[in-house]
């Protein structure tokens, strides 16, 4: 089995270019393994420019590109497992389609605090908030015709972690089959987790950082008092929790997809911007 590295540093998806160094930087936090390729999507450094919107989402023709190239890239790698280092939401597109197209019976586990089921219509124009809704089919357009493989069926979905909605995002669930449970009081437990698995012979797992509580864990988009986003909430859970259940997740199935996104170091962030511009360490 050739399991890839897929390194993904999008951040127009998401807007902010801390997303980029975040990607790279986790690329260096995880373990080594001499046996998992690393591969990167090209994707040009931060440049700070605004982009501009076009038929509803900001910066629509690098996000394209984006998942073109990633596209490509795994085509020519033809990995059997894929772990994607994002980058923000977007990332998981082109690795859970193409292991869609190598495994069938595929069931995804997404742990977020957020549904990431907007679409254009929802006034909100950063792609990286409508991922879920394109692999189900009923993203915008110019996203889903980018898919080569079928589209993920309501009932292959669990999410984990799961916080408040807004209207639209639970009419959209609603009116899919999405079976849900907003996660406020409690997270779904292992038992129910492991009988979604039990479905599936393989299993893919989008894990978005923000899913962990902004005020214990300080590199997520809500640790940030600046940012406002779409009005959305910090997630709530300990990095204790994440563990068990990525342990959970991972000791009782075929995990054939992992994507790590909206890592957001901002402090490591503003170090790396500070030292930039002293002259010692460009000159």
């Amino acid at each position: 089995m050739k399991t890839i590295r897929l390194l993904y540093p999008d951040y127009v998806s998401g807007g902010l270019e801390t997303y980029y160094f975040g990607a790279n930087l986790m690329a260096h936090i995880l373990p080594e393994n001499e046996k998992q390729p690393l591969f990167k999507v090209e994707i040009a450094p931060p440049d700070g420019k605004e982009r501009s919107v076009a038929d509803g989402i900001y910066a629509k023709d690098e996000v394209l590109d984006g998942i073109k190239s990633a596209m490509r890239v795994i085509e020519e790698a033809k990995p059997d497992k894929i772990i994607t280092i994002g980058g923000n939401c977007v990332v998981s597109q082109a690795s859970f389609d193409y292991l869609h197209g190598l495994y069938e019976n595929t069931g995804i586990i997404w742990i977020d605090a957020h549904p990431d089921v907007s679409t254009v219509k929802d006034n909100y124009p950063n792609a990286h908030a409508m991922v879920l809704g394109s692999l189900m089919g009923y993203g915008d357009s110019s996203l889903s015709d980018l898919m080569k493989n079928r589209k993920f069926n309501a009932d292959e979905i669990l999410y984990v972690g799961l916080q408040g909605l807004h209207d639209y995002q639970e009419k959209f669930l609603k009116d899919m089959g999405v079976d849900f449970k907003v996660q406020t009081e409690e997270f779904v437990s292992d038992d129910e987790i492991r009988a979604f698995m039990n479905r599936f012979e393989h299993i893919l797992v989008h894990l978005d950082i923000d899913v962990l509580d902004a005020a214990l864990f300080h590199s997520t988009y809500f640790a940030n008092k600046d940012l406002v986003g779409d009005g959305s909430g910090s997630g709530r859970m300990t990095i204790e929790k994440l563990d068990d259940v990525m342990k959970c997740i991972t000791d009782n199935s075929d995990v054939v997809g992992l994507t790590i996104a909206e890592y957001l170091p901002f402090d490591e962030h503003k170090l790396h911007n500070m030292f930039s511009q002293i002259k010692l360490f460009t000159e």
